[in-house]
């Protein structure tokens, strides 16, 4: 019997992926109810789809997949109750969130007007994705990164980690990029509240592009408000699609759940579940993705420190003003722009040069991508 594929249309490539494994029906992610998939073998999702009793209670369903790294919309107890296999895309769009961060941070720097190279970098969670921006920090020349990585220092031993409350106390820049756990030993949610705002420095700048519940976000907007902290980066937000206009408007840098939206990073988490789901029946994988390179783009090196060039050569080709006109002016836009995006490309996928050439800012940038 053919295998009966439902995957979320916004899954980059799917179609095209899956075909080899059977029947493949793609639908928009408001579409894919318990009716449209009770006769589906794998389902396909991304983030915006909650997979748990409520949708597959009834289905055939046997193995789930998600193109994202977070898993916080799959009910993950009740799936293994159940003996159905998961899979998701750890690091998939690590890329991609670094090219966001990049862009966010200088953007930030330049309206508080604070020189990377000297920010004392704290990284929560050193991950797929910390672990990048933890690279970063150091190559951007300052004091060498904090990092606050609870479960890791739990495995790996305690050298190397801060505690959260260390690392809030002494850092210039705090970046969240933690899982959302409501629940277990490390819970995450509301992870930066009230209290933990207010040891942050005076001057410090607050990132998250990981979950928009890590933060609590009516906290954030009273601490901004009272000049407790700088400003703050946010990509995630409560309450999405309907963040709190007024948290929006406050904050240094706002874009709509983009961070991790870049070509590049969609398609190689399609890949990622699609070896996944290969893995699974058995198979061979046979499918693999090829994107062109993107145009080549020259960057004019003259007037920038190496720390703010390093920046510049790892958010280029990105305009991240075009997605914080996006939040801020159209709001009601925010999940139509998520499943509409326009295509994005990350290093090494966009060919850089500079002008004059800067041979330290060039090895610095192989050593990143290497």
């Amino acid at each position: 019997m053919t295998l009966r594929i439902v995957a979320d249309r916004n899954i980059s490539l799917v179609a095209e992926a899956f075909a080899g494994l059977g029947e493949v029906v793609t639908l928009p992610a408001a579409e894919l109810t318990p009716a449209a998939v009770r006769d589906a073998d794998l389902l396909l999702v991304r983030s915006t789809v909650r997979v748990g009793p409520l949708l597959l209670d009834g289905s055939r369903v046997r193995f789930v997949a998600t193109a994202t790294i977070g898993v916080d919309h799959l009910d993950r107890e009740w799936l293994a109750s159940r003996e159905i296999r998961w899979a998701c895309a750890p690091g998939s769009n690590a890329g991609s969130v670094v090219q966001w961060f990049a862009a966010a941070l200088l953007r930030s720097c330049a309206r508080h007007h604070h020189d990377p190279a000297r920010l004392q970098a704290g990284v929560v969670g050193v991950g797929q994705v910390g672990s990048r921006i933890e690279r970063l920090c150091r190559a951007l020349g300052g004091p060498v990164p904090l990092a606050c990585d609870p479960p890791r220092a739990g495995a790996e031993g305690p050298g190397g980690f801060v505690s959260l409350d260390v690392l809030l106390a002494t850092s210039d820049l705090v970046t969240l990029h933690v899982p959302l756990e409501h629940a277990g030993a490390h819970p995450t949610f509301h992870l930066i509240d009230a209290t933990r705002l207010q040891h942050l420095r005076p001057r410090a700048l607050l990132v998250n592009a990981a979950r928009g519940e890590v933060v609590d976000g009516a906290a954030l907007l009273v601490a901004l408000d009272a000049q407790q902290l700088d400003g703050a980066a946010l990509d995630v937000w409560e309450h999405e699609p309907e963040p709190d206009p007024a948290l929006v408007a406050r904050c240094t840098v706002a874009t709509p759940h983009i961070a991790g939206h870049s070509l590049d990073g969609k398609v190689n988490g399609t890949r990622m579940i699609y070896a996944a789901a290969c893995d699974f029946l058995g198979v061979a994988p046979a499918w693999s993705p090829v994107l062109p390179l993107a145009a080549p783009l020259t960057l004019d090196s003259a007037g920038w420190s190496d720390a703010e060039l390093l920046l510049r050569a790892v958010a280029a080709g990105y305009r991240i003003e075009h997605d914080e006109a996006v939040l801020r002016e159209r709001p009601q836009d925010f999940r139509s722009y998520r499943q509409s995006y326009p295509v994005r490309r990350e290093h090494p996928s966009v060919p850089l040069t500079f002008d004059p050439p800067r041979p330290a800012v060039e090895a610095a940038l192989r050593s990143l991508l290497g």
